[in-house]
């Protein structure tokens, strides 16, 4: 345990949120809460299309403009047709603009907007836009839009494919010499985002030589309340969009109702709702309803071709893996995964000699897919566990005595992986044995063998994912604290939390560092106006970089209120110590001041005690662990029941363990419902046939079961904290863990593979493919990948 965490510290003690009496009163302001009762405010409504694929004839907007209440319709030829500043762009001729232009490419493609004094009047009058489409082919199949023949989304390009990645020092042939293969097709299902809130904007622009609205008026500032998880991010993109002064523009995030990567940057409706607001010069507010959020935000989907050489031991002697990468419509953020993160974890937690990896990211009509809680790691855990599972099972050896022969050693850290991973610290065998012991996978595997004698309707099987993960992805985070008169202090970080408890993490280490009490420690985020710069939340990287920060801040203002206290007492620095809130003189009782006399004068001779603290991170963390899952299948009908998920996490240094296990109870279900469950689909026109919480299953209380959560710990060396990230591991870890559970309660039927996610269906289909023989779960990759295009390498997607 780090240093910082002993003795009679707060730190690693069970703390409750803060932030929790708030939200759970109803206290909480969203997006949607905001100026309620402003008549002035404005309401937004998209008109979107309702087919996947045509060309824009012509839209009549006259009997929407003359409705009651109207104050406006936009189309791209009010509000332009550049390209709005994406998050994350892997060509920069498959740009979106604010409202579509000439062509739709998804349903739900934003092609008009009406703008109205009350919510209810702009959806009654987008209801009248009347616009005219000449239909055209659908591809909706990753696969089939490889195909040269497939309808292009943007024809000039002459492909679907806007990126590829090749493997150039890679060896020819990887698994030559090889005793056996093991080779599997695998799908990993796209999913909805499925926040609580969707997204949400309301923005105020301001102008000189009058009110914004006056027709001689131009507009000056703009404020903006967004419904985000990178405050500043969306700034500097507003900026661009805008083309006002940095300091002309102030982004807040009120409370947000989840992100999960979904609310990364800006999006086009975002840049319309800005956009329309500053021509109208009125506020505009528009918050997305759910049937919008599932049509807008979805994330993941690769096909994965994996094939692992194998010595006569079961020792890992080569890997290829050949991927095909879901963008959706356009080609934003999602679409780079199989190129970028997936890439980059292609190895897991395996010694793997030779290494062959090629992929390609493809446009389909579909939704544009975003990041997800993990955004290209789950895929990699997915593809890797699954793939190590099949070897074993090709093998002859268990699952986990296949992994312990090729587990990178717990001597062999730090490690830089072929695609430039630099792994920290990690003992991937502890981790497996800690979750091997905590399920009992001895006694299982005598039930299931009892079963299976037996001819049980309902077999057992038992699925093990031994995965790592990166968070943290280097960079550098600011935190700053000020100092009241009263001794009271005001926190500020850069992170951006939507449900996470930075307030509560943040405001235990400055409580520890200067021996103030808790609640005399306010939390400042998401408000550009406030602080100062800032990375936002994803990839896991709030307690690594922006606690770092907060810590370093923290010691920095222990050490300038010790001065002052020195000072003020007229003793060294070094004769001064902070004991339970209090600067006393060493060996001199009596001889003390208190923090609030300490503030006041501080005030006294200016403007207080302040720090502000950049912090800045050597590269990624590189968190681990163990998941067991234990599932029942009915063989007569495919339907799977889930009986315990066992996980063991290894997340480095834990601050608060209560937040921890938040976190892995959160990221676990998620990932649980990745591979039972969710699965958003369309149908062969590109429309969706799961858009609906009727149709999209999410899973509730009685679909999971009590998790039995635990944790090895790792401190890595690349931070203050020692702290690794928490906030995707368990997602990573639990999904492949519950397909090899599925998997390996019918494997004795001949079953080899299931795809994702795991429902009746699929599984009841398996099990009739494996009668009589056994299932083949391999098939020949994409022609493409014998000669693959020189497209944009992985380093040139703009983020």
């Amino acid at each position: 345990m780090s240093e910082l965490l002993r003795g009679t510290s707060i730190l690693g003690t069970e703390v409750r949120r803060v932030e929790d009496p708030d939200l759970l009163r109803g206290r909480g302001t969203f997006v949607g809460d905001l100026d309620l009762d402003d008549p002035d405010v404005l309401h937004a409504v998209f008109v979107r299309s309702p087919v996947a694929h045509a060309r824009i004839a012509g839209i009549d907007a006259a009997e929407a403009v003359a409705a009651d209440g109207v104050v406006g319709v936009f189309t791209a030829d009010d509000l332009g047709s550049d390209p709005v500043p994406p998050f994350a762009q892997i060509h920069d001729r498959v740009a979106r603009t604010a409202l579509a232009v000439d062509r739709v490419r998804f349903v739900g493609d934003p092609v008009a907007l009406v703008v109205a004094r009350s919510r209810a009047a702009a959806v009654d009058a987008a209801d009248l836009v009347d616009v005219d489409y000449d239909e055209l082919e659908v591809v909706v199949d990753l696969e089939d839009a490889l195909d040269q023949d497939a309808v292009q989304q943007f024809p000039e390009l002459g492909t679907n494919v806007v990126l590829a990645v090749k493997d150039p020092d890679g060896e020819p042939d990887v698994l030559a010499g090889a005793h056996r293969v093991a080779r599997l097709r695998m799908e990993n299902n796209r999913m909805a985002t499925s926040p609580i809130e969707g997204h949400g904007i309301l923005g105020r622009p301001t102008a000189s030589g009058g009110a914004a609205d006056d027709a001689d008026a131009e507009v000056t500032g703009l404020d903006v309340a967004l419904a985000t998880q990178h405050p500043h991010l969306a700034h500097r993109l507003l900026v661009r969009w805008t083309g006002l002064s940095r300091e002309a523009v102030r982004v807040r995030a009120p409370h947000v109702g989840g992100a999960f990567g979904g609310k990364a940057g800006i999006i086009p409706e975002h840049a319309a709702v800005v956009r329309a607001s500053c021509q109208l010069g009125r506020p505009v507010r528009w918050v997305e309803t759910r049937s919008e959020t599932m049509l807008s935000m979805t994330s993941r989907g690769q096909v994965q071709y994996v094939e692992v050489g194998l010595d006569e031991d079961g020792t890992i002697t080569g890997m290829r893996a050949r991927l095909v990468g879901d963008c959706g419509a356009y080609a934003g953020f999602g679409g780079s995964f199989a190129s970028g993160s997936t890439r980059t974890m292609s190895e897991g937690s395996y010694v793997i000699p030779a290494l062959r990896y090629e992929a390609v990211s493809v446009m389909t009509n579909t939704a544009p897919t975003g990041a997800f809680r993990g955004a290209g790691r789950p895929e990699a855990a997915a593809m890797v566990e699954r793939a190590m599972d099949h070897a074993a099972r090709v093998s002859g050896l268990t699952p986990e005595e296949f992994r312990r022969r090729n587990f990178v050693a717990a001597d062999a850290f730090p490690r830089t992986t072929k695609f430039g991973a630099r792994y920290d610290t990690g003992d991937y065998a502890k981790a497996l044995d800690a979750a091997l012991e905590a399920a009992g996978v001895e006694e299982l595997r005598a039930e299931q063998a009892r079963r299976r004698q037996e001819g049980s309707a309902w077999q057992l099987g038992i699925g093990i994912a031994s995965y790592v993960e990166i968070t943290g992805f280097g960079g550098s985070e600011y935190a700053g604290i000020r100092v009241d008169r009263d001794g009271s202090l005001t926190v500020m970080a850069g992170t951006s939390a939507h449900g996470q408890g930075h307030a509560t993490a943040f405001s235990m280490l400055v409580a520890d560092q200067l021996g103030v009490p808790l609640e005399r420690v306010r939390y400042v985020q998401s408000d550009t106006a406030l602080v100062r710069s800032g990375g936002g939340t994803g990839g896991a990287r709030s307690l690594q970089l922006g606690g770092s920060a907060v810590l370093g801040a923290a010691v920095e203002l222990r050490e300038q209120a010790t001065r002052l206290a020195a000072e003020l007492l007229e003793v060294a620095d070094a004769d001064v110590e902070l004991v339970e809130g209090s600067f006393g003189v060493r060996g001199v009782p009596g001889a003390s001041l208190t923090w609030e006399e300490v503030a006041a004068h501080a005030h006294d001779q200016g403007e207080g005690l302040v720090v502000d603290h950049d912090f800045t991170q050597d590269g990624s963390t590189f968190p681990f662990g163990t998941h067991v899952s234990v599932v029942e299948v009915d063989v007569e009908t495919g339907a799977v029941r889930l009986l315990r998920h066992i996980a063991v996490d290894d997340c480095g240094t834990v601050v608060n363990p209560l937040l921890v296990r938040g976190q892995q109870h959160g990221g676990c279900v998620q990932g649980i419902a990745q591979a039972l469950f969710e699965e958003f689909r369309y149908d062969e026109w590109g429309n969706p046939i799961t858009g609906t919480f009727a149709d999209y299953t999410l899973p509730t209380a009685v679909d999971v079961v009590q998790l039995e959560t635990s944790l090895t710990t790792t401190p890595t060396d690349r931070n203050p904290l020692g702290a690794k990230g928490i906030g995707e591991a368990a997602t990573v870890g639990s999904t492949p863990a519950v397909q090899n559970a599925v998997v390996d309660a019918v494997a004795h039927l001949g079953v080899r593979h299931v795809d994702l996610p795991c429902t009746p269906e699929r599984v009841f289909r398996a099990i009739q493919e494996g009668v009589g023989g056994e299932q083949d779960p391999w098939r020949e990759p994409p022609a493409i990948f014998d000669d693959l295009p020189d497209l944009n390498a992985v380093d040139d997607v703009e983020v």
